[in-house]
């Protein structure tokens, strides 16, 4: 297996994309704020696979661009992926999420960015409705998910950064395929 350190988010970009705060949809500042946490504090456990191989224009043909998203998914241990309310079943969302689970066999790590508390994502009967609900935007993970390990999380700095740390979410050391939450408190 070739050597996968990367995190790889997968977030919803509107097209034309601009990388500016007045361009750019939400699910991309939440990428950012990633980054500027890893910039802020290098024990911060995020390894940017998008860094990982050179940019492209954004009016770069499909097909150089699907190279480039499978590129960085080569080198990644797992999928980080923003679902909220601002996300669309994309063309690239789709390839990323069908290449990293169905052929790099990754596990993903869900944020939900509109849930703060774990108590959001998780109750005692289960999945809460309104992510159940989120999936639906994203129908190729919905469809896909119980192929592959995937943990659920709030918003939240701390158990961002726990998923993040969690063997059981890396191709390497995966645990069952499955959903999973940290427990409530």
């Amino acid at each position: 297996m070739e050597n996968r350190t990367a995190n790889y988010t997968a977030f919803y970009v509107k097209e034309p994309f601009s990388t500016s705060n007045l361009g750019a949809n939400a699910d991309f500042l939440y990428y950012n704020q990633l980054r500027a946490w890893k910039k802020a504090d290098s024990a911060f456990p995020f390894i940017d696979a998008h860094a990982k191989t050179y940019n492209v224009r954004d009016d770069s043909l499909w097909e150089t661009l699907k190279q480039r998203l499978h590129d960085r998914l080569d080198v990644s241990n797992n999928i980080v992926l923003f679902l909220s309310d601002n996300t669309e079943d994309s063309r690239a969302l789709r390839e990323e999420i069908d290449y990293g689970i169905n052929k790099k066999r990754l596990p993903v790590i869900v944020i939900y960015p509109d849930f703060k508390e774990k108590s959001e994502i998780w109750c005692s009967t289960g999945m809460q409705k309104q992510i159940k609900d989120l999936w639906d935007r994203l129908p190729i993970f919905r469809d896909n998910m119980d192929k592959v390990a995937t943990l659920h999380v709030p918003y939240k700095k701390s158990l961002i950064t726990n998923a993040l740390k969690d063997a059981d979410f890396k191709v390497q050391t995966m645990t069952k395929a499955g959903a999973y939450h940290y427990k409530l408190d």
